[in-house]
This record gives structure tokens, sequence and C-alpha cells, in this order.
């Protein structure tokens, strides 16, 4: 039976948490909500860590309804009825609606499924190796339009922003859950197994805040942050990071575009890990489903 232990915060430096966790059943899930500029009109009422919320709480609904149905179809019912929610209230053909990043993992009885939806990681612990699976279009799409002009009413908003925007949900681009539940379908996919000597035996899931710890920081390696997380829990990796943020020189390159970050993370169990387990570490940056 999986042992599931989680943690989620709020950046330092602000009030409302962005990202989101769900723990039902055998389903495990993070959310990070996207951040939008204040200059720009979302045409929506509500912001990312309402949109969060109500993914999660609709998703947990979907899966209670229909445990064993592929995770692309719930994540589809979830962005579908969370649409529906404010469809009258709000133009949700803005590009910049509120939207998140998802990543999932069910347990099955003899295999795990997962998800992952545009830049959160999953690092799975599996027989010889630890793998990290992302999904790094979003990317991709930033750094093919980074050269990218803007005018107008929005060029108050940074170019790459507005660039990225007009590859969101696009076969071209990347993919996001927002108003369009065929994004789930875009999503990375796969199967392990729970048996043999390639079995899963931990696994983790983090928003890009919490794997900021090596994508950033260099604080680990994956698998040593699997047993960072094994063995101290979520809540002191996320407390290392703050302490890297904040030791971090303000144009430190490490930094990205932000001091500081909501930062989720879970870590699954399958087995006994006590005892450290040293094994290679391979990276999958995942560019499509």
């Amino acid at each position: 039976m999986m042992d599931v232990r989680l943690s989620t915060q709020a950046a330092p430096d602000r009030i409302t948490n962005e990202d989101g966790v769900l723990a039902i059943g055998a389903l495990v899930a993070v959310f990070d909500g996207v951040t939008q500029p204040s200059t720009v009109d979302s045409g929506c009422s509500h912001g990312p860590a309402w949109y969060v919320r109500r993914l999660a709480a609709r998703l947990a609904l979907a899966y209670a309804d229909a445990p064993e149905d592929p995770l692309p179809d719930l994540l589809a019912h979830a962005i579908g009825d969370v649409a529906d929610e404010h469809r009258a209230t709000c133009d949700l053909t803005r590009p910049a609606t509120p939207a998140s990043t998802v990543c999932m993992l069910r347990e099955g009885r003899d295999h795990i499924d997962y998800l992952v939806l545009c830049d959160s990681t999953l690092v799975l612990d599996c027989g010889e190796r630890t793998t990290a699976v992302t999904d790094n279009r979003i990317h991709q799409v930033i750094a093919r339009t980074r050269p990218e002009t803007v005018a107008g009413s929005e060029a108050t908003v940074k170019p790459v922003t507005v660039a990225k925007w007009r590859h969101t949900n696009q076969r071209d681009g990347y993919w996001i859950a927002a108003a369009n539940p065929q994004a789930a379908h875009h999503s990375v996919t796969g199967r392990a197994p729970l048996s043999g000597p390639d079995r899963v035996r931990r696994a983790a899931l983090l928003t890009d805040g919490a794997a900021a710890a090596v994508d950033q920081f260099r604080l680990f390696d994956w698998a040593g942050l699997l047993d960072a997380l094994a063995s101290s829990g979520p809540a002191k990796l996320i407390g290392r990071i703050r302490s890297a943020e904040a030791a971090a020189v303000l144009d430190d390159a490490r930094l990205r575009y932000k001091r500081y970050d909501d930062a989720t993370a879970a870590i699954c169990l399958f087995e006994d890990t006590d005892r450290r387990l040293l094994r290679p570490h391979v990276r999958r940056d995942i560019t499509g489903p």
C-alpha cells in the first residue's frame, strides 16, 4: 500500500498559495497555478489559486466516480467541469485565463500510471535508476519566441509572456490545464511496474518551486532529492529551498525571474526504503506525448 507524505507552501513574499495538492484513494496530484501579470485583464474574475482549488476538487470528484478511467480522461473531465463553473461570468477565450500545470500518479494492483502536463516534475526510483519525467514544451516555446516583439496594449507585458500565449494549447506549442479539456490528452503519460527488478520503490511529484532544489540550486541530484524526501519529509525539503532562495543575490541566474516561488512536493513510498540505495539518475525531459 502506498504511503504518501506531502507539503504545499506559499512563497514567503505572498499571502496566497497558487499551488495545490490532492491525495484521494490511490490518486495523488500536484498543481501549479500560473501567475499572471497584474497589468493584464484575464477576462476572469477568478485567479490562479481559485482555479487550482476548483481543479483539484473536480479531479477528486471525477476520480471518485470512475477511479479506473485513464488519467487523461479524468483530467479532461475536471478541466471541463471547472470551465463550466465560470463560463457564464468569465471570458475563457482570453489567453490569460486561469491555468495550472498538473502532475498525477495513481497506484494500481501491479503498476502505477502517471500523467505530467506542462512543467511540473515526476521523479521515479525504478530498479537501478532514478528517472525525472517532465514536459518541457513550454520551455521550448519560450526559447523559440524570445525574439518576438509586441506592440499596442500588450506592450506593458513582457514580450516573452505575450509570445508564449500565442502558443498556449496549440499543436505547435505547449499544453496546460485551462479551459480546453483536450489539453489533458496532450499530457505526457506512462506506466511503471510495482513488482520485479524494475519496480517503482519511490516516486515524487513536484511543482517547479520544489523541483528548484535540483534544477536551480543543485542541492541534490534526483536520487538525493528522493532520499531527502523519504528521510526528512517534504516540508524540510521546502525549508532548504527557502534558505537557498534567501541566500541568493538578486542577479543570481538561479532565481530565474523571481526570488521566491510557491512550492509543493509529495513523496509516495511503495516499500521500505530506510536503507539508503545509491543509483545512477536519469533526467527525462519529455517534449511530447
